[in-house]
Parts: structure tokens; sequence; C-alpha cells
């Protein structure tokens, strides 16, 4: 209960004006929603100011000013924004290609992704020679500057190969995968040329001196993935002891489940991971890489781990065909596979993030806020950077999307800023296309998953 002062103090903030309180930025209110907050959903009201998100008490009893707008949310979802850690990229565009902008590249898909909940994300380049390595790298900035600020968040690059297994190498082009030589991080920035840009690199732990490359990648504050690997158990550990967190696309480009030797998937459940210790896999839940039995596996064995991924191609958004992916030529069917052409071998995935979710959360049965948190808060927690990215916290950056109790996106904003709204975008539909449906889409609601584990080879 409020006291008589403080209900009078009450009555005079909510009977301020923004030009009463001129030195105060302004503030917007959102009410009438469900904050994705804690580890649950709570009825509650969202207040954001400059681009954070706000303690409200601090606002009521401190500085007590009124919101300047108000937004009824009309009883939907807020969740922190998607985070995919692991996209190669989309909409024609293709981040591996030598051939390109990437930062054009990046800027088209930043905000292409805004559709579909994604707020930040970390471009993905594979296995690439030498040169394409030291364009991109001069290319391109960690920190979003103006041009992206439209765009979803670009928090680093994820280098996925080339120091990767050649027997599990998926799609990657086999002449250009590399080992370490004798003087181990020196091949690294051979190859890679600088590393201020990097958040994460993708690399196999069997290869020998990956130890001490992992130790001093670590050491400079960036993600190191296990992935396309034939690592057995032992090495896998090892390599986690040595700093990697992360495990690229569980399941996928890496030896299979044995019961005497499970090898990287293993870890979800090895008793040598310290107790303050989260390693996190990466899955591909749009209903093709990973069986929905493997998925629920997955989860119930390290559910705090779990991030989703898109693994996305240029080819996502488009129509099936044949299009082009770093020096492989890519074949996509109908029913959303993608296979290196004349091959079975998968080459990433055409689905969204916000699909993956909903795939997710169907063949999981797990919980609306478990499956949101697979795509928010565990990949910022991955990358370290939950105190700004991941959550609806107080003083964390106020990028978020708004879902309805499916799941689909209804707005995204960026900073407190809308920048997608399905109204506009159905109504934008409607007037050119009829009818249309993601591929991921139709195999969740007709039951055809036909799904494959490990199929990456």
């Amino acid at each position: 209960m409020y006291s008589k002062e403080q209900i009078q103090d009450r009555k005079t903030v909510e009977g301020m004006s923004s030009s009463s309180r001129g030195c105060y930025s302004y503030l917007v209110q959102y009410k009438n929603c469900r904050l994705l907050r804690d580890h649950q959903l709570v009825r509650d009201d969202l207040w954001v100011r400059d681009g954070i998100i706000q303690d409200p008490r601090k606002l009521f009893w401190e500085e007590k000013i009124a919101s300047d707008k108000q937004v009824d949310c009309g009883g939907c979802i807020i969740s922190p924004g998607f985070i995919d850690t692991q996209i190669n990229g989309g909409f024609g565009f293709d981040f591996s290609s030598a051939t390109t902008d990437i930062n054009d590249s990046i800027c088209l898909v930043a905000k292409k992704i805004l559709a579909h909940g994604v707020t930040a994300f970390c471009p993905t380049i594979i296995t690439s020679s030498c040169e394409t390595y030291k364009k991109v790298s001069t290319q391109y900035s960690r920190l979003c500057d103006d041009k992206h600020s439209s765009g979803a968040k670009v928090l680093g690059l994820h280098l996925e190969g080339p120091f990767i297994s050649k027997e599990k190498r998926g799609a990657h082009p086999s002449d250009l995968i590399r080992s370490f030589a004798e003087d181990g991080f020196n091949d690294v920035m051979n190859m890679y040329h600088v590393l201020q840009n990097v958040a994460i690199v993708t690399l196999a732990p069997e290869i020998p001196l990956s130890d001490h490359v992992i130790r001093t990648l670590t050491g400079q504050g960036i993600r190191v993935a296990l992935g396309h690997s034939v690592a057995n158990l032992e090495e896998s550990e090892r390599a986690v002891e040595n700093g990697a967190n992360f495990i690229t696309h569980l399941f996928n480009a890496m030896l299979p489940f044995h019961h005497r030797d499970p090898g990287l998937v293993g870890l979800l459940g090895s008793s040598k991971i310290p107790s303050n210790k989260i390693v996190y896999y990466g899955i591909i839940a749009d209903g093709i890489h990973t069986n929905p039995a493997a998925l629920r596996i997955a989860y119930k064995a390290h559910p705090e781990g779990v991030v989703l991924i898109t693994d996305a191609i240029p080819a996502m958004g488009l129509d099936p065909g044949s299009y082009s992916f770093g020096s492989v030529e890519v074949e996509v069917t109908g029913d959303g596979r993608a296979y290196v052409k004349g091959t079975t071998t998968l080459a990433g995935s055409v689905a969204t993030l916000d699909t993956c979710v909903r795939i997710f959360k169907a063949s999981t049965r797990c919980s609306t806020v478990q499956a949101l948190e697979a795509a928010s808060l565990h990949p910022a927690r991955m990358l370290g950077i939950e105190e700004e990215q991941g959550t609806l916290n107080y003083g964390s950056r106020a990028d978020f999307v708004m879902l309805d109790d499916n799941l689909n996106v209804l707005a995204t904003y960026l900073a407190g800023e809308k920048v997608y709204s399905r109204t506009a975008e159905v109504r934008k539909d409607k007037e050119q296309f009829r009818g249309l449906s993601t591929a991921g889409e139709k195999r969740l609601h007709n039951g055809n998953r036909k799904a494959a584990v490990g199929v990456h080879q």
C-alpha cells in the first residue's frame, strides 16, 4: 500500500508532461504485455529510454517522472531479441564470397533478418583462401557503424575453418583445409591476418598443436567452438580444459555418438566439465539437420547449453534452385534441403531463426520460455555479452521482439526503435503474394519431417 505522501507523489508524476521535465530523455512505457524475465513470463510493463531498459522504481521514486508515450502491446510476449551465432549469408548474399563487398552483404542481411526477430548475429565465414580472409578482415568492422544502425547488431565474425577435419568437412572445400605447423598460432595469424574482428573460431581439437591455439585464442577473448571434427571424448574434454566453450552444430560434421567413446557429443554429459563452466552447443532445429528425437535427447541431457542457430546459407529467403556458397555449388530442393550439388551432403540450411525456435519447441516439448532463451539468453552467455544483450534486465540494450502465443514475430525493436512490423509486412505481402509459407513451417505443420542426424559428412 502507498502512504498518503506516496499517493500524492504518484498523482504529481502522472500529471507531469514531457515539457515540464525537459531535462529528461524521451521515455516509452510498453503496457499489456508478458515479459521474458528471470526465466519466466511475467505480466509487467517495459520501460525504455535512450535505447536502454529502465527500472520503473527508480523512474518513479527517484526521478519522479511518468512516461512520454504508452504503447499497448495487446497481450503479446516480449522476448529479448534473437542472436544467431552461425549464419553464412542469406537473401542472395554470401559472407564467404571474395567477389562481393562483405559490408554491403552484412548490411542487407542485417536488415532482412529483423523480420525473423534477430537483433544480433555473427556473420560466418566457411573455410576459405588466405586471400579471402584478408579481404574480409580489411573490410569488416566488429562494432556496428552508422551503416548498420538500422539492422541487426553485428557481434563479430565466426570463422568456421580452415583448421578442421577433412573427413568431416561437410560443404567446406577440401583443398583449402589446413592443419597447424610447428609454430601453431602463427599459422592462425598467417591465415586470418587479424583477429580484432573475430568473435568465434571453429576448429577440430584433434589437430596437433590445437591445445596451444585454443589457449591463445581464448586468452584474447575469442570463443573457440569445436566442430567439423573426428575428436574423441578425451580430446574434446582437453579442448574445454584449454578454454573452448562451444560445439558447432551438434550431431552434424562430427563422429556419431558411440557408447564407448561418445566423442564431441559426450561433452553434454562429461563429468570432467567444472561445475562453474557451461559447454554450449549450437543446434540446427530446421526439421532437416537434426531428428526431433535427437533434439529431445540433447535438450534433456543439457538444457542450459542449447543455442539455436540457423547455419543459413545465401539461399535463405530465396526460391529453390542452384546457388553458390563460398567456392561450392549448392542445390536447394523444394522441401528446403540444401545439398552440395551432385551429392547428398547437406550444405547448411535455408531456415530462419524464428522458424527454428518454433520447430525446437514443438520437437522437444519444452516451454515457451525455454525455447526463447535458447535463441537469446544462451547465445549471449556463450559470447559473454549477457550484461547488454540476451535479457530484458534493467540497464540492458532495448533490443527485443514481440511475438504471439505461437511465437510468430509481430515486431522487432533495436535500441527501443521499431525496425520491423508484421502488420506492415502482411499488408505488403497481400498486395504481391498469396498463401506463402516457409518450407520449415510446412514440415512442422504437416508432420512430414524427414530428418537426418549427422548428414554433414
